[in-house]
């Protein structure tokens, strides 16, 4: 075609009103990058299904009854050069002071070659949770690097793999607490030296879980308080306002008591004071934010958890541990797997599926590079800069609260006759672009980190000096607090060593941790290899340009309590994001702040429960309904965010097609009607199906007093063409890492904000600090440790929003049912498709048979799992919803070339089970039993297998071209939960 060609003729201009101007706008637009499909791929795929458009397709699977009418009212897409621009001038709106709130959140450096080659690799990002271990043992092995880190940095044995923030993870803690006592003991005593966010949290979780929590002094507690007494009880080490408490002779009681003590610690904190772990805590909790992670206004950032390891099985969260493979090799992978709570449903421990690996991770990248020796450092530091200012402050005529040593944080009490200006104080500091914690006693709180310098010191002294400088010498305060023991933490000092691995003493040069960065991400498939076919797991493109803003100072370097006319970019974004998201969902509000998709279902249910709640009030009824109907298909949080909401959980059937049964779904909301809360429903469901019944089933809740909760896992197949408010719902909470393309960063981070109808707003999730905008009049406590959970990263679905449009999200949602439409009729030739509608047609995603497989070949699910890495895939979702099966979701985003690779990747692997079932392969010694293949074992002389090298490495021509190798064989499980090891153990052990 020559290039004369492509332009418009004048007569098509001024034919076509709006041509002749549309050739100034930007001239490729962000949706033809995003969907992956070519338009003659598209056609070629709509002929293959029987359609002429994807309008027709749409028309088919999507019932009339629930089709959208007209277009979602989003502003047209804008070029990404274009809109990043616009974007860098909302962000100017946030104004980046030097942090000194504390209270769990500071500064930080993310060294730079952590920042470009994890946090900005989409190496590192797009990666899935490490469920298929053979092909993430990179992941594994950093994530296990962190929990090595923790328990040496506690003192306690068992870490898990990372929380979503240090408020869930306390209350996780005090839940794991409850759960170790059998649910015998009621009563938690929180410390009220705890940070405020984390109390009200506790608040929040205990409620539901009907804990008698209390807050109070540490020193009046009674260990025979609430029904059956104290199961655990929380104290904050440091405590938010900075004193370092001994709590040795509290731990001790409490144990003589049969009561668990939780240590809420700091991480830099602890290398220098003696670990809970040796003062007698038992769990301790905290936030690995200040080890590289930006504040990002409250999130992400990874949790840590620590026990002993008798607990294991009680810790809440993922445990990375230490197996071997079949070669008899090292191997990691995820640990007691049966904890999960898919598995244990309404009997999890948690409902968390979600971690913040990618955040972990970078904590524990951040580790290895400086060491234990550094990372003192960096702690003595800190601490040396606290007692100057202490000095200073001193000379100034002001008190220092609290008795004993210090680590990083004061509070301060101006002098005699300047009590009453404190306000004056913070106003000098913020002129010195400082922010400070004010307390409502007038007392001022000053916390620092590892940024801390001699100039910001000398700016807080003039701000306490009311504007004026000092002239003081930071040196000099220095050295007087050395000589008079202000630095000496005494008998509070550490004395153990902690961070002794090889691991964390050999990457110190940029050279070398650069290397191992690659060398891990070398170990681990990611969306950079291939297409990750994960049914309900939505891993799409996250595009290049929605990732850029995360790490922009202004957004990335803002404290989630500084006074909220310093992110007026950020309060741009939350209330355009939330339109969008309310234009998408079809409800009346939405709430930011949950920062998981599990997080999101915990606080909808919340929201109905406070909605009922608050209608037996009015009404004076003492009995509130609880009961909440699930359907048997349902995702395994569903069933677990139901029991830590306070519901009773019944289960709803489903018939042959997988469809809600809609007999036992009347029969049962007629028997609870008086009961009845909320009913849980994925749509289309958990089948891969937009079941035609979805307004009747909502009218069956509604008619019997119930609210429709709608799980927000498929909204992938919603947007554009319908949504949770037209077909009934009453709240959904979406999972922006799927739908909306936030990364699943190898199992975290995510987000589960929630939507909800008019009658719903009044109920929204509330926060002691910063109260969000969204809240409402009768607002349910925090679900989350920050405001609006993690903020950094809306970012990235506000600008995927912003490029797609309206057109572009509906096209996404078009496209990605008719990729799964394609393939599912490529692959109906060679296996079963095991749920369609009543045409023939899934939605967005379709589930394959294996079950045969088993008894007519001896093969399984996991053997064909396997066998995708020799073919360089991750494994669709292996038996769920049903037993035996592979569940596939191709997204839109990827091109025809890709779903057919990965089509005929399959179908050669069913040729292979064909073989098997003739006989012409061994049943015991073939390809898929043995896979995947490792480079080790195809390059060894020893060879002894009856199928060639050749048929195992490389059993297709594409694979020659790009070989994905997976870099342990698979892995023994059973050996791995038996003899569970879950820190990094000397190499010399595996000689």
């Amino acid at each position: 075609m020559s290039i004369a060609s492509t332009k418009p003729s004048l007569s098509e201009m001024q034919t076509n009103g709006s041509a002749a101007t549309r050739i100034l706008n930007f001239a490729d637009g962000f949706s033809k990058r995003h969907i992956g499909p070519s338009q003659a791929d598209l056609e070629t795929m709509l002929a293959t299904v029987g359609f002429e458009s994807l309008e027709g397709l749409s028309d088919a699977t999507v019932p009339a009854d629930i089709r959208l009418e007209g277009e979602l009212d989003i502003p047209e897409p804008r070029g990404e050069r274009e809109f990043l621009s616009a974007l860098k001038t909302i962000a100017g709106k946030n104004k980046v002071h030097r942090s000194c709130i504390g209270m769990g959140y500071t500064d930080t450096v993310t060294p730079p070659v952590i920042l470009r080659n994890v946090l900005e690799n989409p190496g590192w990002y797009t990666q899935y949770t490490p469920y298929q271990a053979e092909i993430a043992q990179g992941r594994l092995e950093a994530l296990l690097n962190f929990q090595t880190m923790i328990a040496d940095l506690t003192g306690l044995p068992l870490a898990g793999a990372s929380l979503l923030d240090e408020a869930t993870a306390a209350a996780e803690a005090m839940t794991m607490c409850y759960s170790i006592a059998s649910h015998k003991k009621s009563g938690f005593w929180a410390s009220e030296d705890c940070h405020p966010q984390t109390l009200a949290l506790l608040k929040t979780r205990a409620e539901g879980l009907g804990i008698d929590l209390k807050i109070g002094p540490i020193d009046a507690i009674d260990f025979d308080y609430g029904d059956g007494g104290l199961c655990g009880l929380l104290v904050q080490y440091p405590t938010t306002e900075g004193r370092i408490e001994d709590y040795r002779d509290v731990a001790a009681n409490a144990k003589q008591s049969g009561c668990m003590t939780v240590a809420a610690a700091d991480i830099l904190g602890l290398t220098l004071l003696t670990p809970p772990g040796e003062w007698g805590a038992d769990i301790c909790v905290g936030s690995a934010q200040r080890f590289g992670v930006p504040m990002g206004l409250g999130g992400p950032h990874a949790a840590y958890i620590s026990t002993h390891e008798k607990h294991a099985r009680k810790l809440p969260g993922r445990i990375i541990g230490i197996s071997k493979d079949v070669h008899g090799d090292r191997a990691l992978r995820m640990a007691i797997q049966t904890r999960e709570q898919h598995i244990r449903r309404d009997k999890a421990t948690s409902n968390i599926c979600t971690a913040q690996a990618l955040l972990a991770i970078i904590s524990s990248f951040y580790g290895v590079y400086h060491g234990p020796e550094g990372l003192a450092a960096i702690g003595r530091r800190t601490q040396a800069y606290t007692a100057a200012l202490a000095k200073g402050l001193a000379r100034l005529g002001h008190e220092t609260l609290g008795e004993g040593p210090i680590f990083d944080t004061i509070r301060i009490r101006l002098g005699k006759g300047r009590t009453h200006a404190a306000r004056q104080v913070a106003d000098a500091a913020r002129e010195r672009l400082i922010n400070l914690r004010e307390y409502d006693d007038g007392t001022l709180g000053v916390t620092l980190d590892e940024t801390a310098d001699r100039g910001l010191v000398a700016d807080l002294l003039a701000a306490f000096n009311f504007g004026h400088y000092t002239g003081f010498d930071v040196d000099e305060l220095v050295n007087e607090a050395a000589e008079d023991g202000t630095l000496d933490l005494g008998a509070f000092s550490r004395t153990s060593p902690f961070m002794t691995h090889e691991v964390f003493h050999s990457y110190r040069s940029e050279t070398e941790l650069l290397r191992y960065i690659f060398k891990l991400m070398g170990r681990d498939l990611s969306l950079a290899n291939s297409m990750i076919p994960l049914g309900s797991c939505t891993m799409k493109l996250n595009g290049t340009s929605e990732m850029i803003p995360v790490t922009w100072p202004e957004f990335a370097n803002i404290h989630p309590f500084a006074p909220d006319v310093q992110w007026r970019g950020y309060t741009h974004m939350f209330r355009e994001l939330e339109r969008w998201l309310c234009e998408v969902t079809g409800f009346a509000a939405v709430s930011l702040q949950p920062n998981a998709g599990s997080q999101g279902e915990y606080a909808g249910l919340l929201v109905i429960r406070a909605y009922h709640e608050q209608m037996a009030k009015s009404e004076g009824r003492e009995n509130v309904r609880n009961v909440c109907l699930i359907p048997t298909s349902a995702h395994g949080t569903n069933p677990a965010s139901a029991v830590m909401a306070g519901m009773k959980v019944v289960a709803i059937k489903c018939d042959d097609r997988g469809d809600i049964d809609m007999d036992d779904l009347r029969a049962k909301a007629e028997k609870h009607a008086d009961q009845l809360s909320a009913l849980m429903i994925t749509y289309p469901s958990t089948h891969g199906v937009f079941e035609p019944t979805i307004r009747e089933v909502c009218d069956v809740i509604h008619q019997h007093g119930g609210q429709v909760y709608m799980d927000g896992a498929n909204m992938n197949a919603q947007v554009g063409l319908t949504s949770p408010g037209i077909c009934g719902a009453d709240v959904c909470h979406l999972n922006l890492h799927k739908t909306f393309c936030i990364p699943h960063g190898g199992g975290g981070p995510g987000m589960g904000p929630i939507g909800v109808a008019k009658q719903l707003v009044p109920f929204l999730p509330g926060h002691p600090v910063e109260r969000p905008d969204s809240a409402g009049e009768f607002a349910i406590g925090p679900v989350a440790g920050a405001p609006y959970g993690s903020p950094s990263i809306l970012t990235i679905s506000y600008v995927y929003i912003a490029l797609m449009g309206a057109a572009g999200l509906k096209k996404a949602t078009q496209v990605a049912i008719l990729n799964a439409n394609y393939m599912a009729k490529r692959l109906g030739e060679h296996f079963d498709v095991l749920y369609t509608d009543a045409n023939g047609y899934v939605a967005h995603e379709f589930i394959i048979d294996c079950r045969s497989f088993e008894k007519s070949a001896g093969i399984k699910t996991d053997d064909i799992a396997k066998r995708l890495m020799d073919y360089g895939f991750h494994a669709p979702t292996m038996s769920w919803p049903v037993a035996g099966t592979l569940m596939i979701e191709p997204t839109e985003s990827e091109s025809k070339d890709e779903l057919d690779r990965f089509c005929d990747a399959l179908i050669a692997i069913r040729k292979e089970i064909q073989a098997i079932e003739d006989g012409e392969m061994d049943r015991e010694d073939n390809p898929l039993r043995n896979s995947p293949h490792t480079m080790q074992e195809i390059g060894g002389d020893d060879w002894s297998h009856p199928y060639s090298r050749e048929q195992a490495a490389w059993p297709t021509a594409w694979l020659r071209d790009a070989k994905f190798w997976p870099t342990v064989g698979r892995i023994d499980n059973t050996y791995g939960d038996r003899n569970l090891v879950c820190a990094c153990v000397p190499m010399s052990d595996y000689e």
